[in-house]
């Protein structure tokens, strides 16, 4: 493999596979809440929230970590401004008290933050104002969860870095391939990669085991190994579940996310950590497979953007199902496949918001996708010309992501409407 390639496809797993404490979109309110109170120098007497329709919809129905089982905009902003650590990114609740609570419960009671809802701008943005007497400040988040775009402080530009600008130079996501990705799967040395997936190992397994072992949301992942056995197909099903349980429920542990999300990340992860337990694979062939399943749900989460009405359980559930078929020895004919059945079958699952429900989704997007593998080591797929399905595994990805960022861009629109009760559905209907 051509050496900058191989610097690239590394560089985006380092980009993306990090640590967040909590649904990263109240985590990304916190952060820039937390970010701006550091700008601006003083305790606010005052928090403005002005927030892209994605992010009111993914902070709505989930419960903010560390809050002592809070929800809301203003209860991850007032907490970010009260004990937060902007220091530490998307673990910037990590450090909050029992004292930190009560007086965010305190200052929500008397209605310190406000929210406003920003059109025409990108599905990830976030604006937190502060302001102190004569004194403000604010943060501008885009794009990314921690991408800070613009700071001001009493009308001074601090930093102005629109997102084409403050894109990172070091990666290059349109040059993700599946071909490349199996190339570079093989070929990458494990010193490289090890500390990054061994992390993320580590951490979404501790939390799936939490999601199991207590009682968070709707307790999907429980439910399954309740009724459905313990086979592998439950487990790979109940512990991806299961983390998403306890991670909509407002545990505090922290997750390894992929394309910015805790939920992808652990629906990417733990079904092929499943099956590495199940057939007894050796370490290495475990971590080349968790780059596979990470890689392949990074490349179509390119095309469809970080945040939309298109479930992102379903990108990621496909990059799991191409895991688990390298892992098995599937060629790269049969990775495709599994990719091609797993969007030919549940593509376009409509995301309202990360709640408790999330768990739901992801269950049937993992089974889905261990239905492609089935298929796909049988060299059995749907065929070009059925539905999205195209000629070329790169082009039917493509395919997808444009339907999940352009073609529901209205069901977006109309999923925040109903949530916020602005949608006339009686006289629609």
């Amino acid at each position: 493999m051509d050496s900058a390639l191989y610097a690239n496809y590394l560089n985006i797993l380092k980009q993306e596979l990090v640590p967040a404490l909590g649904c990263t979109e109240p985590i990304a309110i916190a952060y820039a809440a937390a970010k701006a109170r550091q700008v601006l120098g003083e305790f606010p007497e005052h928090v403005e929230m002005h927030l892209s329709g994605n992010i009111i919809k993914n902070v709505k129905g989930v419960t903010v970590p560390n809050s002592g089982g809070l929800k809301g905009i203003d209860v991850a902003a007032v907490l970010g401004i009260v004990g937060g650590n902007a220091d530490r990114a998307l673990e910037v609740l990590s450090e909050v008290t029992p004292e930190d609570i009560a007086r965010t419960r305190k200052l929500i009671a008397q209605k310190v933050c406000s929210c406003t809802l920003v059109e025409d701008v990108d599905n990830l943005f976030i604006t937190a104002i502060v302001t102190s007497g004569e004194h403000t400040a604010s943060v501008t988040i885009e794009h990314q969860h921690t991408n800070i775009t613009r700071i001001e402080k009493d009308g001074e530009v601090i930093l102005d870095n629109p997102y084409q600008s403050a894109v990172t130079a070091t990666v290059d996501k349109s040059l993700l391939t599946v071909k490349d990705i199996l190339d570079f799967a093989d070929q990458v040395r494990m010193e490289d990669i090890q500390p990054t997936i061994d992390r993320q190992i580590k951490m979404n397994s501790a939390i799936a085991q939490e999601g199991l072992d207590n009682n968070y949301g709707a307790q999907i992942g429980k439910t399954l190994m309740h009724v459905w056995g313990k086979g592998v197909t439950t487990r790979a099903c109940a512990r991806a579940a299961a983390g998403s349980d306890a991670r909509m429920g407002g545990c505090s542990m922290p997750v390894v996310i992929n394309s910015g999300s805790g939920n992808q990340g652990m629906t990417v992860s733990l079904p092929v950590i499943v099956f590495a337990d199940e057939w007894e694979v050796s370490h290495e062939k475990l971590c080349r497979s968790l780059v596979v399943s990470n890689l392949i749900a990074i490349h179509q989460k390119y095309y469809i953007g970080s945040l939309s009405a298109y479930c992102g359980a379903v990108s990621a559930a496909c990059g799991a199902g191409a895991g688990i078929t390298y892992m098995y020895g599937g060629t790269y004919q049969q990775v495709s496949l599994t990719i091609i059945n797993t969007l030919g079958n549940v593509g376009g699952i409509v995301c309202d918001g990360a709640k408790p429900s999330c768990a739901a989704k992801i269950a049937s997007s993992v089974d889905a996708a261990l239905m492609a593998f089935q298929l796909s080591i049988q060299n059995k797929s749907f065929l070009p010309g059925e539905g999205i399905i195209k000629d070329d595994i790169e082009e039917t990805i493509k395919s997808m992501g444009y339907i999940g960022r352009v073609g529901m861009r209205a069901t977006d629109t109309e999923i925040l409407n109903v949530m916020i009760d602005q949608a006339d559905i009686d006289q629609d209907c």
